[in-house]
């Protein structure tokens, strides 16, 4: 392949942090996983708030509707247009999800669907940051409080993306929940972080994340007292020191790879304004773009297909991908739901289109170039 879709930017010190802690003899959950999470509130800017690392930010949704009480009878707000982890960590609970529409412009969750969503059994909205462009928080936030109803953000595209001068993870939400995947802003190979103020839901989901035992594995060892208690049926969603001590030196470089990612954004749009292609939204300051993805949508009237110019690009060396496959479309919650494409016109209408570009950091001028060149010969 000549552009892959990503390409981690793995460099010495967290290759040295790494080895360091395979020499120092502790694997799991310990010193440097606590180190990240202070490093990760102080990145934020906010010493209020509390940081639980994970292993997947899929564990951290779970961990959030866990520390709210969410359950059987309980409806959770989800936009259609999203991963399925966004959704299934409410079917985990017993919940049920309740989708709903995207603005076509942003791809973010609909104001006026969740409005029209809610219904008294209505606990919690998960609002997605969609590609790392924030969405509209305070008419959420508003909304939410009006009826008693919790936030908890999706925000794993969403790091550092800022909203109305606050970074996403700073806002007055339950939690918001980030990930270290590997081709997310920052990586831990695989990972995520937890992110509330609210100290009775951090110090749930500490607990919950190790099969409810009321003492982590440091603090055991380091003591050489066994005792716990357990204090529900936990998980094992705990995220490791080999991973933290990748994500301690990524989340120092993680403005520098916003700026990369940002110039790369810019010249997309720049060199490809002319194309039957709509472009993706930029954010209005004071907000700010993490992207995370670059998401074109092909047009009706352009000569290929969103399909056919995967292929022709594909054929050239150039790997894409789909974010997102709306989930009303897939049958498991097609099916459970009887949902509809009918009642998610703007969702239907992006992923005909949808095309993610090659976007990371450290991508070369001619990886770029090669991209938007083949794209203006096969749609011009």
């Amino acid at each position: 392949m000549k552009v892959p879709f990503f390409r981690p930017q793995i460099g010495e010190a967290e290759i040295a942090e790494v080895v360091d802690s395979l020499r120092n003899g502790w694997l799991t959950t310990g010193p440097k996983t606590i180190a990240f999470e202070k490093a990760f509130i102080e990145y934020l800017g906010d010493t209020t708030l509390h940081a639980v690392a994970v292993n997947s930010a899929t564990a951290g949704l779970h961990l959030a509707l866990e520390a709210l009480a969410i359950g059987p009878g309980d409806e959770v707000i989800v936009p259609t247009y999203t991963f399925t982890a966004t959704a299934e960590v409410v079917r985990y609970m017993g919940a049920e999800p309740v989708f709903v529409d995207v603005d076509y412009k942003t791809l973010n969750i609909s104001i006026d669907s969740v409005r029209m969503a809610i219904t008294p059994r209505t606990k919690a909205i998960m609002p997605v940051h969609f590609a790392g462009l924030s969405c509209d928080m305070d008419a959420l936030i508003t909304l939410a409080r009006a009826r008693d109803i919790a936030i908890v953000e999706d925000a794993a595209h969403a790091l550092p993306t800022h909203y109305r001068g606050r970074r996403i993870g700073t806002l007055d939400t339950s939690a918001a929940i980030f990930s270290f995947y590997a081709n997310k802003t920052i990586t831990t190979g695989e990972g995520g972080m937890l992110v509330t103020r609210h100290k009775h839901i951090a110090e749930r989901a500490q607990k919950m994340r190790l099969h409810g035992l009321d003492r982590d594995a440091i603090d055991r060892f380091k003591t050489g007292r066994w005792a716990y208690d357990v204090i529900g049926p936990g998980f094992k969603y705990n995220m490791t020191d080999i991973a933290s001590s990748i994500g301690i030196h990524q989340l120092v470089r993680a403005e520098t790879f916003r700026t990369e990612r940002a110039e790369l954004a810019r010249r997309y749009t720049e060199r490809l304004f002319s194309l039957p292609l709509d472009l993706p939204t930029e954010a209005e300051a004071p907000d700010g773009h993490a992207w995370h993805v670059y998401v074109i949508r092909v047009r009706p009237e352009a000569k290929l297909t969103r399909d056919q110019l995967f292929e022709k690009l594909l054929e050239r060396g150039i790997v894409c991908s789909v974010h997102y496959t709306p989930l009303h479309k897939f049958s498991y919650w097609k099916d459970r739901y009887s949902l509809s494409a009918q009642n998610f016109p703007n969702a239907e209408r992006a992923f005909e289109g949808a095309l993610t570009l090659p976007l990371f950091p450290g991508m070369s001028d001619a990886e770029f170039d090669y991209v938007v060149e083949s794209l203006s010969d096969l749609l011009r």
